[in-house]
């Protein structure tokens, strides 16, 4: 997934970009599972933006093995355990989000699940400073529209409409962690 405000200063070639996207939503993902607390929240502190990427990189590895030397229980067990570190898919897997949003709600939800201030509020200060209103309200748009996809999972013409709005809103990079990285 790219988006075409998605350029950073120090970010060169799409695959660059969807990873700083990756890792961007990771952070929100955590921020948003972290805020939500009880059984969705993430365990231990956030990875930094090198962190993640170390472990994206290991998980990368894992699954190339596993393809290219079949499955191994181990190997499986700790490629299923960096998905979920990385919350690998939150945003994009329907499955995800569906798991996600039916724990978040047996536990009481949260305002982030649908209000679009108080998923704003999950930003800092100089996130929404780059991003600015028109800035926080696609990203705003974008994570709550990908939490719709667990809706439509049953019915691919609703799922198809949904995905167009997800591709419509894909945010620029923004978040802290890149900023300090120098890729925004």
């Amino acid at each position: 997934m790219t988006g075409a405000g998605a350029t950073g200063s120090g970010a060169s070639g799409s695959g660059v970009n969807e990873m700083l996207l990756e890792f961007q939503g990771y952070v929100l993902a955590y921020r948003l599972r972290a805020a939500v607390g009880g059984r969705v929240a993430p365990p231990g502190e956030p990875l930094t933006l090198a962190g993640y990427a170390a472990r994206r990189l290991e998980r990368q590895d894992l699954a190339r093995g596993l393809v290219r030397k079949g499955l191994d229980p181990l190997r499986m067990r700790r490629l299923d355990a960096l998905s979920d570190e990385l919350m690998f898919g939150f945003w994009l897997n329907p499955a995800e989000v569906a798991a996600f949003l039916r724990a978040a709600i047996r536990q009481g939800s949260h305002p982030a699940l649908g209000d679009p201030d108080a998923f704003a509020a999950l930003l800092t200060p100089a996130e929404k400073g780059r991003l600015g209103e028109t800035g926080v309200r696609l990203v705003c748009a974008h994570h709550l529209t990908c939490l719709t996809l667990a809706a439509p999972m049953l019915d691919p013409d609703a799922l198809a409409g949904v995905w167009k709005r997800v591709e419509a809103t894909t945010p620029p990079l923004f978040v802290d962690e890149l900023a300090a990285a120098g890729q925004v």
